[in-house]
């Protein structure tokens, strides 16, 4: 498979995928909605306990959430539209590896959870006088990425597991708060108890979240960022080598549409 193919692959995946999610009410209300509305609320909250100096991050962290729903509940979704539509079955079966189907997911999922972080942004600006000059615009948006690229990995990771499950939308109603606090998103990891820690390392989200923060402080992104690439490209193995359990499920026992 040439290099030439794998973009036409990915990029055609990308263009399908970010069409049918346009077109789902309820997509849009978790990633259009529902973090905007977070924001307002914490904003709100902060404006009223006048702390205007936490306004700024209180808008990014609800975009963060954003992020995540949006990579959480697209992975779900879309594996389970693929089921119910009949083309689950040809897409793991046709030559193309089916890495190739779930990378496209992942990337216009978080792609996508960028709109997010922009709405509460321009909220906060809009309704509560949030500054938008930011004193280190260029590490934020870099950190920014970084916590995309380790938050989309994250999704990867799940539609692998998701194929397995015949009902995904279970487990996302389930991940999404628990991993907003895990990731210090809503909230500093140091108020989490001490044995909850070493879950929060192993997210990448977590590493992302904490470049993004560093950033809005104008502190040095570097370290929490590299860690967030290394922890996200560890995910994309995970991702790759249970894609190979799932293959071989469904070609052995031919029971990909009961998963």
């Amino acid at each position: 498979m040439t290099a030439a193919h794998v973009c036409r692959v990915v990029t055609a995946g990308i263009r399908v995928h970010f069409v049918g999610a346009s077109r789902s009410r309820i997509w849009l209300l978790f990633t259009m909605i529902t973090p905007v509305v977070y924001a307002l609320v914490a904003l709100y909250l902060l404006n009223a306990a006048r702390r205007p100096d936490t306004l700024p991050e209180a808008a990014v962290s609800a975009g963060l959430m954003g992020v995540w729903s949006s990579v959480l509940f697209g992975s779900g979704t879309a594996i389970q539209d693929m089921r119910f539509r009949g083309t689950l079955e040809p897409v793991m079966v046709a030559p193309t590896p089916f890495s190739f189907a779930l990378i496209p997911v992942a990337v216009s999922s978080s792609a996508i959870g960028l709109y997010s972080m922009v709405a509460t942004v321009l909220c906060g600006a809009a309704f509560f006088g949030t500054p938008l000059d930011y004193p280190a615009p260029a590490a934020l948006l870099f950190a920014l990425m970084v916590c995309l690229f380790a938050t989309g990995m994250m999704g990867m990771l799940l539609a692998t597991t998701f194929v397995l499950m015949r009902n995904a939308n279970a487990v996302v109603n389930t991940l999404d708060h628990p991993v907003w606090m895990l990731s210090g998103t809503i909230m500093p990891l140091a108020l989490l108890p001490g044995w909850l820690h070493p879950l929060s390392w192993i997210l990448p989200s977590t590493w992302g979240a904490e470049a993004v923060h560093r950033a809005l402080a104008a502190e040095p992104v570097a370290w929490p960022a590299t860690l967030a690439v290394l922890t996200g490209l560890v995910y994309l193995g995970l991702s790759l080598l249970a894609l190979r359990h799932v293959e071989h499920r469904a070609r052995v026992t031919a029971s990909l549409a009961l998963a």
